[in-house]
């Protein structure tokens, strides 16, 4: 109804001839001020009142047969039924046929000022809608240029059309402008130059950005894990972190892919235990799913920790998903360290019988093991297997000597 309203009293001004009053001054030369408004020529005025009358009434399909079928005389006529039928058409949602329509009200040049205007602005919006970003620019400048007005939203679109032309420079210009001429913080206009800066690489710019617009718009989540991940990208991990952090403080992460980040950046940065926790906390929650790969990087912030115990656990459980030996490996290793060689023996023979790229690896901390427990002959020949693989055989060796003294002092035949 406001759309119908706002065309309707546009349109009854032409019909009545009403004069668009102008108070210019001599020294005054905006264009639009000096274009007086006139009305159709009679023979036109009868198709325009009756097609005006249909669409007051809400028959736009009427209205526009009507002035289909009126057969103007002279260029101020044809142009002016062109653009009733530019946005009557719009309206419907047939924008190619507006667009055809407005382009010859807009290229007749001859509407008085207050409706070339308007139809200036409405062909630039229909064109940047039809994706026709190239030809839909210099028409928004001819339109300040006519109008002699400057607004954020016109310079917003203008970087729209820039933006998909991805020409950056120039949306940064426009972006700049449209921000100059804002009223309040306007954070489409702050997104675009974000984006320009992005696609240009800039990213130490698009930092700068974003901690501007972060105390702008305290409330928008995103800005928040936005300047976290540019931080990152910066490598200013100690600030990646803060942000992270305080963004997970107000319940602005969201999503698995944050809560990681930000738990693995508190592990680089000498607090894996935190980190532990809180990816142990949404992974029971169900943020994280739970999978072997998530049971990996659990059981490898708490490993990091020296929290041993909660380590060889989640590795014992990431390893069940499908017999995985090195992770088997991984459990049992940490299970000798931690002095639970009993609880080791089971789950490193688990791992050899799982298949490990270097068997001795395993064969070597079953050594290590049993010659713990004071098990030598077990010891033993463990070592001795271990020796067979290159990778652990320089080790192996230097505790076979070792073990066979143990074994010799406590009277164990090998």
């Amino acid at each position: 109804m406001q759309k119908v309203t706002k065309l309707a009293s546009v349109l009854m001004l032409s019909l009545c001839g009403s004069m668009v009053a102008t108070t210019a001054t001599a020294a005054e030369k905006c264009p639009i001020d000096k274009r007086q408004s006139k009305a159709v020529g009679a023979s036109a005025a009868k198709k325009v009142q009756k097609s005006f009358e249909a669409y007051t009434e809400g028959n736009v399909d009427e209205a526009i047969a009507i002035l289909l079928e009126a057969n103007p005389k002279n260029d101020f006529d044809k142009a002016y039924i062109a653009r009733m039928l530019g946005n009557f058409y719009a309206e419907k949602g047939q924008m190619k046929t507006a667009v055809k329509y407005l382009k010859t009200a807009v290229e007749a040049d001859v509407l008085g000022g207050t409706d070339h205007g308007a139809t200036l602005r409405l062909y630039a919006d229909l064109l940047l809608q039809e994706k026709r970003f190239k030809e839909a620019i210099p028409y928004y400048y001819k339109w300040m240029e006519f109008t002699c007005k400057e607004e954020a939203q016109i310079y917003r679109r203008i970087g729209i059309a820039h933006s998909e032309l991805k020409e950056w420079d120039k949306v940064l210009k426009v972006a700049d402008k449209g921000i100059e001429l804002s009223d309040k913080p306007d954070k489409g206009l702050y997104q675009m130059k974000l984006t320009a800066y992005f696609n240009q690489k800039n990213y130490k710019q698009a930092v700068k950005i974003l901690e501007t617009m972060v105390p702008l718009f305290q409330d928008d989540k995103r800005l928040w894990v936005q300047l976290a991940q540019f931080y990152l990208m910066t490598e200013d991990y100690d600030r990646s972190l803060a942000t992270y952090d305080l963004a997970y403080k107000n319940g602005f992460l969201e999503t698995a892919g944050n809560i990681t980040r930000l738990s693995q950046l508190l592990a680089q940065k000498g607090s894996p235990y935190q980190g532990a926790k809180i990816f142990e906390k949404h992974m029971k929650s169900g943020l994280i799913e739970k999978n072997k790969k998530n049971y990996t990087i659990l059981a490898g912030f708490y490993h990091s920790a020296k929290e041993l115990k909660q380590a060889a656990s989640y590795y014992g459980i990431a390893a069940e998903y499908d017999n995985d030996g090195e992770l088997l490996l991984k459990q049992g290793r940490i299970l000798v360290l931690d002095q639970k060689q009993k609880q080791a023996i089971p789950v490193l023979k688990k791992a050899l019988d799982a298949g490990l790229d270097n068997p001795g690896e395993a064969q070597f901390e079953l050594a290590l093991a049993h010659l713990t427990l004071k098990q030598y002959k077990s010891a033993y020949q463990r070592a001795v297997l271990a020796a067979k693989d290159n990778k652990t055989k320089r080790s192996a060796n230097s505790y076979i000597s070792y073990i066979k003294e143990k074994a010799r002092i406590h009277n164990v035949t090998l």
